[in-house]
């Protein structure tokens, strides 16, 4: 099955780092990330891992919890946090999936169903489509896709951004304009007409052109 935004995150049970999880359950009622490595002990994913353990405190705030995902068995991940906390000066502090059969990362469109066997023996190069950023909702839907080259190391500054906007986008009804920061203006959706929106914004809007209607960021 092919995943899109709004499609429903596949439930998945799945060994971790800190024990078995259901997916589904796991998330409960707030938001998740789920982000892929195509192998441990590879140099990006390492600065990556270490990086998303300090800007945890910011995904806890916005009651949104972390997931890693690695091919690689959970006991490897174990070693794998050691070096990422002697390195980066922060170990993982959130559970890290081990996909040794593959499971998940066929099940989210990041390897061929078609390929046989289980992460013995496969290379960093081999499951180099595995590095992809999931924001899923608390409708368990897809809410963010995001595939990066495993030469490339992740934004996370750029997902926190995403997951604010989502958030905000999901409790009121304003879309965020391009490069949009936490507490900048934002535009009124277009599905809203300008009767409602004078119901929204008594104090009026700033509109350029019709369809592009500006108003400070609501609470």
């Amino acid at each position: 099955m092919s995943l899109r935004i709004n499609s429903e995150a596949p439930n998945f049970t799945a060994e971790t780092t800190e024990g078995p999880i259901d997916f589904h359950d796991w998330i409960g009622n707030g938001w998740a990330i789920l982000f892929s490595h195509p192998k441990d002990f590879t140099p990006v994913c390492t600065t990556e891992l270490g990086y998303m353990a300090r800007l945890k405190p910011e995904f806890d705030k916005r009651n949104t919890r972390i997931i890693g995902l690695s091919v690689d068995p959970v006991t490897n991940h174990a070693k794998w946090a050691e070096d990422i906390a002697e390195t980066q000066g922060t170990a993982p502090n959130f559970p890290m999936i081990g996909d040794t059969d593959l499971k998940v990362s066929k099940l989210y469109n990041m390897l061929p169903e078609e390929i046989d066997g289980g992460s013995d023996g496969r290379t960093a190069a081999d499951n180099a489509t595995v590095r992809t950023v999931f924001i899923i909702g608390p409708d368990k839907r897809i809410k963010l896709m995001m595939s990066y080259p495993m030469t490339t190391g992740r934004n996370f500054d750029e997902i926190l951004r995403v997951l604010d906007s989502i958030q905000l986008t999901a409790k009121h009804r304003v879309a965020t304009p391009v490069n949009w920061q936490r507490g900048e203006d934002v535009i009124i959706a277009g599905s809203v007409s300008d009767e409602e929106a004078k119901g929204l914004y008594p104090d009026g809007w700033n509109a350029p052109r019709p369809y592009l209607r500006i108003v400070p960021q609501p609470h």
